[in-house]
């Protein structure tokens, strides 16, 4: 993709700073944020969006999918208002019920997360890409017992 075509999407106000330091790293792609109310434990309602994704290809960052209910609530605002493909990103896959079956129902182009939380074939559906942290862990072990720094910003 071009970063013309992307737009960056916070799913809440809390993920502006994670969204906005991945956006940066994508050549300053634009951003978009989704203003939601919580209406009860595991349970949000998707009121506003903040931004254009009008034709572009939106790709949503959270730290964690525990049931899917924001994401994909904020997957259906975004379609609706004409993100043409839209991904969802997050590093840790808790993965409650009924997240498979959300998240899998075809609102995604592509459900990104890594294996920070042990992954089982129960919980694949087509849409899902897990990507290892293994080596990162491993690098970072490395870099501490040879008293090295562990900062990865230059990756």
């Amino acid at each position: 993709f071009s970063p013309k075509d992307l737009v960056v999407v916070s799913p809440d106000v809390g993920g502006v700073p994670r969204a906005r330091a991945f956006a940066k790293k994508l050549c300053d792609a634009p951003m978009a944020i989704i203003d939601k109310r919580r209406t009860g434990h595991n349970k949000a309602e998707v009121m506003n969006l903040i931004g254009e994704v009008d034709g572009k290809v939106a790709i949503m960052l959270d730290d964690m999918i525990d049931t899917g209910g924001t994401l994909v609530a904020g997957a259906k605002l975004l379609k609706d208002l004409g993100a043409t493909d839209i991904y969802a990103c997050a590093t840790h896959a808790i993965f409650s019920p009924p997240a498979v079956e959300r998240l899998g129902s075809g609102v995604f182009t592509e459900v990104i997360v890594t294996n920070s939380i042990p992954h089982t074939p129960d919980r694949d559906f087509p849409q899902l890409t897990v990507l290892s942290v293994g080596n990162l862990l491993g690098e970072t072990i490395w870099r501490v017992h040879n008293d090295n720094p562990v900062s990865f910003n230059k990756l």
